[in-house]
């Protein structure tokens, strides 16, 4: 009675904590989207300050450092979410599969992992950014420079789409790693798996401009579908094409007089 009885409540179970897991997921999708728009919909008003990297008046340096990276780890959530969530249901079956307890709490763990990551690549975003702006107020020269610039990032980025590097970086980004000792350390290796796959889309996304909202969903969308279409490595040369095709006619265009 008591085998029969475990045999029918653990799939019941593993049922009921995946729909609480996809709810709980939506949420944090929808809230981490709203409060994207919010923010990106208030930055206007700075558009007049260098690249939007310096503090508004009355605002500390560690003020505004602190701000720039909690939004830019709730946009990171909103950007990277669909393409983690396959990922993270994966490490679910293979906890319910290994016995573990507390499947929910080592999800939360490994996610909240996963973007710690993000939260520390925006930090490092937030040096270069602000570093720019001030060298860019020392020498405004250097402002006439920036499309052209802007212009060979992207073409280098949609160059690297190509590259075997990156074909590597997106096998291992589709290939969830072991499960490894603690669900932190394996939030922490797919972070940084994502991270590195994406690294290029990410470029696209800083010069083109982290506060446009339709740069943010042609990247996430591209990121989700190199990640998860069943030909990613196709997909992301496609994605490749298109932003060589960009960063040419941004070139182009900064050459014009």
């Amino acid at each position: 009675m008591t085998s029969t009885l475990s045999s029918v409540e653990l799939p019941r179970e593993h049922a009921v904590s995946e729909r609480g897991f996809l709810a709980v997921s939506a949420l944090l999708f929808i809230a981490s989207t709203a409060a994207t728009v919010a923010w990106c919909d208030a930055m206007p008003a700075m558009a007049a300050m260098p690249m939007a990297w310096m503090p508004m008046c009355g605002q500390t340096w560690w003020s505004f450092a602190a701000s720039f990276i909690g939004m830019w780890t709730v946009m990171m959530v909103a950007m990277m979410l669909p393409s983690l969530l396959p990922m993270l249901r994966r490490y679910r079956v293979a906890l319910h599969m290994t016995g573990k307890p507390d499947v929910d709490a080592h999800t939360a763990l490994a996610g909240t992992a996963y973007f710690a990551v993000w939260g520390l690549i925006g930090a490092m975003v937030f040096a270069l950014g602000a570093a720019v702006a001030q060298l860019e107020m020392t020498w405004p020269v250097l402002a006439r420079a920036l499309p052209a610039t802007s212009g060979a990032v992207v073409l280098a980025a949609g160059a690297l789409q190509f590259s075997a590097w990156k074909a590597r970086q997106l096998a291992g980004c589709r290939t969830a790693p072991a499960l490894g000792s603690t669900a932190w350390r394996y939030g922490l290796r797919l972070g940084m798996r994502c991270a590195c796959s994406c690294a290029g889309l990410t470029a696209i996304l800083l010069v083109i401009g982290v506060m446009d909202l339709r740069a943010m969903a042609a990247v996430s969308a591209a990121i989700t579908l190199e990640r998860l279409a069943p030909a990613g490595d196709r997909v992301a040369r496609c994605i490749g094409a298109v932003a060589i095709v960009a960063g040419l006619l941004q070139l182009a265009s900064a050459a014009l007089p």
